[in-house]
């Protein structure tokens, strides 16, 4: 097969860490050149991803700047990214996911008339504000893609249901499984930042800062985390501050002066992955968490009212809590009262993926590219 130029874009942190196998993947494999371009525009979380899984970056947009608006970094990528389209003239792009980002890049390239392959396709809550843009931005990606790389039999319906030919879609997995598996042996043994945790206790690893959550739906999950380290001497709670102040002032208003409360900084990609291989609960409303979990056996408590990623609640090992507080506060301490309750929310095996993606990736880009 004569070599074909992949192009691969990416902005955010949870882009990096899907991709990242899948870089590897590519580089390793004769027949594909793969060219990687970063939008830029969380820098200081993206450069860490990146330096841990060692991705060689061929070009950076560098679009950040304080303050930045959806509309201000919408227009740059588009004017931005035609330029790099222009100059690499590869045979596909690949964007991934939900980000205002990937929909200009994929918009970009449509321009451009180059196909577009869509990683992680099909997800939907069917709410149009719920998670907000990201489920509009899902919808019009999948308008706009030539190929929707599907991470489940699920997210595949979806797909058929919107419309789109089940010869364009590719059922992989989820590379997020692929890349928990090649973070494993990179963590390091122990991380400062967890320092004052006391380890003897059991660790609940909170992540929360959804913008449909902001405001009353912030407050109640805070509450919620309150009442349950009030209610249980035997545990410490982590949580990694959103740097967004509509999170981080009510935040440390409501839970800066409890006993057992660890407020951080945002933490590493791998020193996530160190936290959820060592914690006993997970309240998250992140989507990356969610898929990741499973990996670390840890049950999960989705603290949003709908999931784009059901598979998790399907098979158990995942439950929708929403922001109310008095439904937090009982499931969590229904996981920490009850050992069976817990053991039946372990996962066997992760519903979202076996680590295998990337590799089907390559054998259907073969197909598609030859």
């Amino acid at each position: 097969m004569k070599q074909k130029k992949i192009l691969i874009a990416f902005g955010t942190r949870p882009e990096a860490v899907k991709f990242a196998p899948l870089i590897q993947k590519l580089r390793q494999t004769s027949g594909f050149k793969c060219f990687v371009c970063l939008t830029g525009q969380h820098r200081e979380m993206l450069a860490q991803v990146i330096r841990f899984f060692k991705i060689d970056v061929d070009t950076d947009l560098k679009l950040m700047r304080a303050n930045q608006s959806l509309e201000y970094v919408s227009g740059r990528v588009i004017i931005k990214f035609g330029k790099i389209i222009r100059t690499v003239k590869p045979d596909l792009l690949f964007v991934q996911g939900d980000t205002a980002t990937a929909l200009m890049v994929a918009i970009s390239s449509f321009y451009s008339r180059v196909p577009i392959a869509h990683l992680e396709a099909g997800l939907r809550t069917w709410d149009k504000y719920r998670p907000f843009p990201e489920e509009i931005n899902r919808k019009l990606i999948t308008h706009l893609a030539d190929y929707h790389f599907s991470p489940s039999p699920i997210a595949t319906r979806n797909l058929i249901h919107e419309g789109v030919s089940k010869l364009r879609i590719y059922e992989v997995g989820n590379t997020v499984v692929d890349a928990v598996q090649l973070a494993r042996p990179l963590v390091k043994k122990k991380y400062t930042v967890f320092k004052s945790v006391n380890f003897k206790n059991r660790i609940l690893f909170i992540t929360a800062h959804r913008r449909e959550s902001f405001g009353q739906g912030l407050r109640e999950i805070f509450n919620g985390l309150k009442e349950i380290v009030q209610r249980h001497k035997d545990i410490d709670l982590v949580y990694p501050v959103h740097l967004n102040p509509k999170v981080s002032t009510l935040a440390r208003k409501i839970l800066g002066r409890v006993k057992r409360v660890h407020l951080m900084r945002p933490l590493t990609y791998e020193e996530t992955c160190w936290i959820m291989n060592r914690c006993y609960l997970i309240l998250t409303d992140s989507g990356g968490i969610q898929e990741e979990a499973p990996s670390f056996k840890k049950p999960v408590l989705v603290l949003r009212d709908v999931t784009e990623r059901p598979e998790g609640i399907k098979a158990g090992v995942a439950q929708l809590v929403g922001t109310n507080q008095h439904k937090i506060v009982s499931a969590a301490n229904q996981l920490l009262n009850s050992e069976t309750a817990y053991k039946r929310m372990i996962a066997k095996t992760n519903p979202y993926g076996d680590g295998k993606a990337s590799e089907r990736i390559i054998t259907s880009l073969r197909k598609i590219l030859r």
